[in-house]
């Protein structure tokens, strides 16, 4: 039996852990967390696993892995000898790789994050009497700040894809891997319409990753719009 355990939770960037260990054809286990159905947050049950209780987190016999960035590197050290999902160190393409998958989570989600718990401002979990307010403070944000957060990097993640096929060249890698949560979250909640095509060409590219499709099978639920 293999000792590397996946903690997924539904809807969540551990999804990628999947794809990733897909593409490598590595032998893996999952342990499947719900979402509270009230306030959309990751089960106590994690906790046992990580102090802080969140996804992704991985477990290699008694070591325990943490962050996706982390949780891609220390799998393709090893599983992936041959270089086949991030460039030889030393390369170009190896400080483009290592941009893209630092940038996702240190540049890209935080944006998004936010847009989405603006919108959320002022929805059924809030007082009813002070719904209005939060809603008027929430477009207020949004149209000010963090709106146009999100638009910037969107355009910038658009202009990327213009001039390459994949986020770290011509060649598809584990930074592909790492960026597909943001870009999926953008697209899936009509922040990346038709104005950017480029951005649902790569979602749609990688959707049709046999990788892709048997990780989705493994893991289950997977809609970003709900979140």
């Amino acid at each position: 039996m293999t000792a590397l355990t996946v903690h997924h939770l539904a809807h969540s960037r551990s999804q990628r852990v999947l794809w990733l260990l897909e593409e490598l054809d590595a032998d893996y286990r999952i342990q499947c967390y719900e979402r509270d159905p009230a306030t959309g947050r990751a089960p106590a049950a994690l906790r046992a696993v990580h102090p802080l209780g969140r996804s992704p987190v991985i477990t290699d016999g008694e070591r325990v892995v943490a962050e996706s960035g982390a949780i891609i590197e220390y799998l393709l050290d090893g599983h992936d000898p041959d270089h086949r999902f991030r460039p030889a160190p030393g390369t170009e393409a190896f400080l483009d790789y290592r941009y893209w998958l630092h940038y996702a989570e240190g540049s890209a989600m935080p944006p998004l994050l936010l847009s989405l718990v603006f919108d959320r401002l002022g929805g059924p979990a809030a007082p009813w009497l002070m719904r209005p307010l939060l809603r008027r403070i929430a477009a207020g944000v949004q149209s000010a700040f963090v709106g146009p957060e999100v638009r910037a990097h969107l355009d910038y993640l658009e202009d990327v894809l213009q001039r390459r096929t994949w986020f770290a060249g011509e060649a598809f890698t584990a930074a592909d891997i790492q960026m597909s949560f943001p870009v999926e979250a953008a697209v899936a909640r009509g922040l990346a319409g038709p104005e950017r095509p480029r951005l649902n060409a790569f979602v749609e590219r990688i959707r049709g990753r046999a990788a892709y499709q048997r990780a989705r099978e493994r893991g289950g639920p997977y809609d970003l719009a709900a979140l």
